[in-house]
């Protein structure tokens, strides 16, 4: 058996990997848009952005101030686990402690703080059924200053592709420096309302510069990145070539009335970290 304090640790160990070390394709996604780049604002804005990656990872602290509200994605096979739930939130209470985390958890209506970045459904679990000899835990801290500028479009079938990429484009330019570009962009495309915006959170977790193995849909990441570097934002929004990372797209079944779209922005910290626990 998993046993709960195994994820609890597990968990805890998690959140301190994702909210500090930053994955190595995002990185290098940002050196390479440092390359490119001619403007001197923008220039020595990605620096920053750099230097502040390598101080978090040699000095072990949070990479950003806003250390996000935890969303945790698990695979779960054909393993016995003992209190999944409780595990997790354990985990988290653990990490907000001791790495620290600033707590972030609030009631929405009176804005009292839980102070242990746990709440009423939340960490939000998304469980994944597999068949495998595994539990998958994914941590994704997701900050909110990106978080505010998602987007959910019901379109209708009659709008197509065209009508995707137009929405998707618009509303991260809409956006413009908020959510603290470079961004990735996570879309979900088709189910209904609350799954094409989970697909958009999921699609981030995706490794930068990697296409969907989908034609149709590599194409149309490629298309809409295109048209967001080509608005000129930029870094933190003052300009360059640089205003997105990259686009991760994920598509469901939809109903035939339907065109669900819905569009989740990440800041350039595109955090989260996995493991796999085995029954042995």
């Amino acid at each position: 058996m998993i046993t709960k304090d195994t994820i609890r640790d597990t968990v805890y160990e998690l959140y301190k990997q994702a909210a500090i070390v930053l994955g190595e394709d995002v990185k290098k996604s940002l050196e390479d848009a440092l390359e490119i780049e001619e403007n001197e604002l923008a220039i020595l804005n990605i620096k920053a952005i750099l230097k502040n990656i390598e101080l978090a990872k040699e000095k072990g602290i949070p990479m950003c101030q806003d250390t996000g509200l935890p969303v945790v994605f698990v695979k779960l096979g054909n393993v016995e686990v003992e209190n999944l739930r409780e595990g997790i939130e354990e985990g988290i209470k653990k990490a907000t402690t001791d790495i620290p985390i600033r707590p972030n958890i609030v009631d929405p209506l009176t804005r009292e703080n839980t102070n242990i970045n746990v709440g009423d459904y939340i960490p939000p679990i998304d469980i994944e059924l597999v068949d495998e000899d595994y539990l998958e835990i994914t941590i994704l801290p997701k900050g909110f200053g990106s978080e505010n500028n998602n987007a959910l479009k019901m379109a209708l079938p009659a709008e197509g592709i065209e009508g995707v990429k137009e929405f998707v484009v618009e509303s991260v330019l809409k956006a413009k420096g908020k959510p603290c570009p470079p961004t990735v962009i996570g879309v979900g495309i088709g189910g209904t309302s609350d799954l094409c915006l989970k697909l958009g959170k999921k699609a981030l977790l995706g490794k930068i510069g990697e296409r969907n193995p989908d034609p149709q849909i590599a194409k149309l990441e490629e298309e809409i990145l295109e048209e967001i570097n080509a608005s000129g934002i930029g870094p933190m929004g003052l300009g360059g070539k640089t205003t997105a990372l990259d686009v991760k797209i994920l598509k469901a079944h939809t109903h035939t009335a339907g065109l669900p779209v819905g569009v989740c922005v990440q800041c350039w910290a595109d955090r989260h970290a996995t493991t796999r626990i085995f029954d042995d």
